[in-house]
């Protein structure tokens, strides 16, 4: 890991994972095509490097801190950070995986994230029950605004899991069932932001989950994205401030972002688009806070 970061000090801070290890050699999702990866390895993982690189520097540059967990051969998907935990109010809810492959992550990610504690950056780590999928801050998106996770379920994370998340962070947790095979993560569908607009894939939820959005969004604050933007995983955004760092936008959708006061920063990820990933993925929030609002007394779990 990198040196780590006074816990009073405030700036933006992340966990991160270098992509050593990574690439695509199984297939979980409809991105994954270990064949098409295997033709040209060699030059594929060479770019995620220098795509991770150049997201790394454009957060430094915008003034965040970032951790590193190291990398571990035969998990090339650890450079997914944002799948390791749930983190608000210095508790961190462990992630637990749905299919095999990931599985052998969660022991790194623990570690990880227990050294983080050890040096006070995070309170409490908590474990989720066993049998339970949750697959961390990629399907539990934090809303600011409304202080709430919008939460996904079906394709990884369990809809049962609901309760666990809101008990742990005494914050309102919604469920929505994602509906599209591509955006299997809430955080491929959706992305909260701080002025309290949502992006969101209209096309990636049931009707239920659209008018669940519609109910808690006025109008104004939904931002609904193109099908040209959604498979960039334009949705899958990491905030700094007014700053949005972003694998694509088109033009209408930066106008927009623009007209709201954002200032988009392009950071093109391919290699990483073809393991259904983007920069939110390559991304952990460390130091989000819910305001305190029904927050309840956080318990270390072992």
């Amino acid at each position: 890991m990198s040196a780590l970061v006074r816990p009073d000090v405030a700036r933006p801070h992340f966990l991160m994972c270098r992509p050593e290890h990574f690439g695509v050699i199984y297939s979980i999702n409809p991105w994954m095509n270990p064949t098409g990866w295997a033709r040209d390895q060699q030059a594929l993982a060479a770019a995620s490097q220098r795509e991770w690189a150049r997201l790394h520097r454009k957060l430094l540059d915008l003034g965040a801190a970032v951790e590193l967990v190291p990398p571990a051969a035969g998990l090339p998907d650890l450079v997914f950070t944002a799948n390791s935990a749930i983190v608000l109010d210095r508790t961190a809810l462990l992630a637990r995986f749905r299919h095999p492959e990931r599985q052998p992550e969660e022991a790194h990610f623990e570690a990880a994230v227990r050294r983080l504690q050890c040096h006070g950056v995070i309170d409490a780590v908590i474990k989720p029950p066993e049998g339970l999928s949750l697959e961390g801050a990629g399907d539990c998106v934090f809303d600011q605004t409304r202080g709430l996770f919008w939460m996904g379920h079906g394709p990884r994370s369990d809809r049962r899991a609901q309760a666990v998340v809101a008990d742990t962070f005494g914050v309102e947790v919604v469920a929505l069932e994602l509906a599209d095979p591509r955006f299997y993560h809430m955080d491929t569908a959706l992305g909260a932001l701080p002025g309290g607009e949502v992006m969101y894939i209209p096309g990636a939820f049931t009707a239920a989950g659209r008018a669940e959005i519609e109910a808690r969004v006025a109008a104004h604050d939904r931002i609904a994205i193109a099908e040209k933007d959604a498979i960039g995983l334009a949705a899958n955004t990491v905030c700094v401030g007014r700053d949005l760092v972003m694998p694509t936008c088109g033009a209408r959708l930066r106008a927009d972002l623009g007209d709201r006061g954002y200032r988009v920063h392009i950071v093109p990820l391919p290699s990483f688009l073809r393991s259904g990933g983007a920069a939110f993925c390559l991304t952990l929030r460390l130091d989000r806070q819910s305001g305190g609002a029904g927050s309840v007394q956080k318990v270390a779990i072992a």
